[in-house]
């Protein structure tokens, strides 16, 4: 799908005109691969890299154009089953003519960034700074969605919410990996300002974009290094609740074990003909047989509560 934009008044306005200054095509097929390798001159092999999530940034210099791959990241959805990926961005400069390839239709020309833009050169500029931003506002909603699986892993006895923090985990993986790359991209084009033809403004802008995706940079990889170290202590908090679950059950295992073995060698028969001996009323008789186990069972709850808290500090010893 091809759509098209011309930048007017200082604004990026969509047109239907197929010879726009500003030409996006999302997802293109194969017939729209072929008419784009064929009327502009790009090769197959940009397309592709364009297309390819795993493509690593670059930027390349021929004598008619400028081929740029760009990394953005994906928004999906900040619940505790959240989604972050990344994906890639073509830009591609043909003198007053940008040519973007993406796979995503998630063009943000209407965003307040893209607003007093001039040139295509702004537009690209703009484009960068708002991705930074981005990665920015990603990785807080990450250490919000890292926040809320880490209280529910201070309760949680299974993995779903580890095997959910991993797969965030392996997402900073990425985000760090793609905003280094971006950030090379960033310096290659300061290093070649001119073969653009970028104004002093630009340049400046560049400048902004550059301290901006730095300090994306550096807290990605903040959050990756402290959600990574911290995996393991998260997992061992799991396998305490799973004792503590255990060694709860037990304990109830153990306080039933005496109250069985007084009613399986009682029995229903031998309370009654006992109640009965004694000519005391069934319903007293039973009351009172139910009072003594809760009692013998209350006092080997204390009884195993005091060991266990003994044998606690013994090991602590």
């Amino acid at each position: 799908m091809q759509i098209n934009f011309n930048i007017k008044e200082g604004k990026i306005v969509k047109v239907d005109d197929f010879n726009a200054q500003i030409r996006v095509f999302i997802a293109p097929t194969a017939s729209e691969k072929d008419d784009i390798v064929s009327h502009l001159g790009i090769d197959a092999n940009d397309i592709d890299a364009a297309l390819d999530p795993d493509e690593i940034s670059r930027v390349e210099f021929a004598q008619n154009h400028a081929a740029i791959i760009w990394k953005q990241p994906y928004k999906g959805s900040f619940s505790l089953k959240a989604q972050f990926d990344v994906l890639s961005v073509g830009f591609f400069l043909q003198k007053d003519t940008l040519i973007m390839i993406m796979g995503d239709d998630n063009i943000p020309f209407n965003e307040k960034i893209f607003t007093r833009v001039n040139s295509i050169n702004d537009v690209i500029l703009r484009y960068f700074f708002f991705t930074s931003r981005q990665f920015l506002s990603h990785l807080k909603a990450i250490k919000q969605v890292t926040t809320r699986l880490e209280s529910k892993l201070s309760i949680s006895m299974e993995n779903k919410y580890f095997l959910q923090m991993f797969e965030i985990s392996e997402s900073l993986v990425y985000y760090v990996d793609a905003i280094e790359a971006n950030g090379a991209v960033l310096e290659k084009l300061r290093g070649n300002a001119t073969k653009i033809h970028f104004t002093q403004r630009q340049t400046f802008y560049l400048d902004d974009t550059i301290h901006e995706n730095a300090q994306s940079a550096r807290q990605a990889n903040i959050y990756s290094s402290v959600l990574s170290g911290l995996m393991d202590a998260r997992g061992n908090i799991i396998n305490n609740n799973m004792n503590v679950l255990l060694r709860n059950l037990t304990l109830i295992n153990v306080i039933f074990l005496p109250l069985n073995l007084i009613a399986g060698m009682g029995g229903m028969s031998e309370f009654t003909m006992i109640i009965n001996e004694y000519m005391i009323d069934w319903r007293i008789g039973y009351l009172i047989i139910s009072i003594v186990m809760v009692v013998i069972g209350w006092i080997m709850w204390i009884s195993l509560k005091k060991y266990i808290g003994s044998s606690g500090n013994d090991d602590s010893v």
